[in-house]
């Protein structure tokens, strides 16, 4: 019982920051802004995003909780709050103050904090919940040369 209050802690958690991400963004993948950029020609359509987002939260919020079940420390808790911070505020950097560069180091820290996850945490209850991360893992690193191409050719 205390996975399942704890799965359903992260899973509010977790879409409350892509709530938080959405709004501050805006408009922006819909902005005059973000439709003049030169995009990379690997950018999924819009809809993509929202799938991947999902998929991405709720496998997130499923290794959080037994994660957060046998570690439940201070470190533990102040790496995850970063995690949600850089998610949030990419959204800001990128949308808002069209900061590409600042963006692009956001997102990439963001890539580390999740890989760390990967490589340091380990889930007693089963090695094989951390393969929960890699839909976050693999769709950080598409963000992230999306970012790249962007500030590259912009």
């Amino acid at each position: 019982m205390k996975t399942f209050k704890l799965f359903v802690f992260f899973l509010i958690i977790n879409f409350g920051g892509l709530a938080l991400g959405g709004w501050l963004m805006n408009n922006g993948p819909i902005s005059t802004w973000y439709f003049q950029l030169n995009k990379a020609p690997w950018t999924p359509p819009g809809w993509v995003f929202g799938v991947a987002w999902f998929t991405i939260m709720f496998c997130f919020s499923i290794y959080l909780a037994y994660l957060f079940k046998d570690h439940n420390s201070r470190f533990l808790k102040l790496i995850f709050s970063l995690q949600v911070f850089l998610n949030v505020i990419w959204n800001y950097v990128f949308f808002n103050l069209h900061q590409i560069g600042w963006g692009l180091l956001v997102i990439f820290i963001l890539t580390l904090v999740v890989f760390y996850f990967y490589f340091k945490f380990k889930v007693t209850y089963s090695r094989k919940l951390k393969y929960l991360l890699l839909p976050y893992m693999i769709w950080l690193c598409l963000a992230t040369s999306l970012n790249a191409y962007i500030l590259i050719y912009n």
